[in-house]
């Protein structure tokens, strides 16, 4: 019974922490929009994307019904599937989508959408920013040249915070 209570508490622990990562992931991507730059003025809402199923997704809807982007409003997108990848100004790709990298970066190549990670080697790979972990604590990685490829600006200062690729 006690081996069982354990299991339990161990599990709810896990998903405990994983719910506040994800409020952390979406802090962070709401923060990006501060420090980063897009080189054109886009008509209507600033979209997030993300792709496929995630729970950071119900993290950005709160953060979006009171939150603006500037002075627009933020709106969230699941993104389905590479034919859903059009005007977004960001896209969060959770870990459990990362097999689809390849395509998604060679689709937004030079879109000036901001792609965002949580896998390792992703930096490395191509993305603009991607999550991990050190020491315990989430931080992430810059990728200049992805930086420039989407034709996006980043400030020194969220530069300064970054594990620069």
């Amino acid at each position: 019974m006690r081996r069982i209570l354990f299991l339990m508490i161990g599990v709810l622990t896990l998903s405990s922490l994983q719910a506040q990562n994800y409020q952390l992931h979406s802090v962070y991507i709401y923060s990006f929009i501060k420090y980063v730059e897009w080189p054109s003025e886009t008509s209507g809402n600033f979209v997030i994307g993300v792709y496929g199923d995630s729970p950071v997704i119900d993290h950005l809807m709160k953060m979006a019904a009171v939150k603006k982007a500037g002075d627009k409003k933020i709106d969230i997108k699941k993104v389905s599937g590479t034919a859903d990848l059009t005007g977004l100004e960001i896209l969060f790709v959770p870990d459990s989508r990362s097999a689809d990298f390849g395509t998604i970066i060679k689709q937004l190549t030079g879109t000036n959408t901001l792609i965002i990670t949580e896998s390792s080697g992703l930096g490395q790979g191509g993305s603009n920013i991607n999550f991990v972990e050190k020491s315990g604590k989430l931080r992430f990685e810059l990728n200049k040249s992805a930086m420039d490829r989407q034709n996006l600006k980043v400030s020194s200062e969220l530069t300064k915070l970054a594990i620069l690729i």
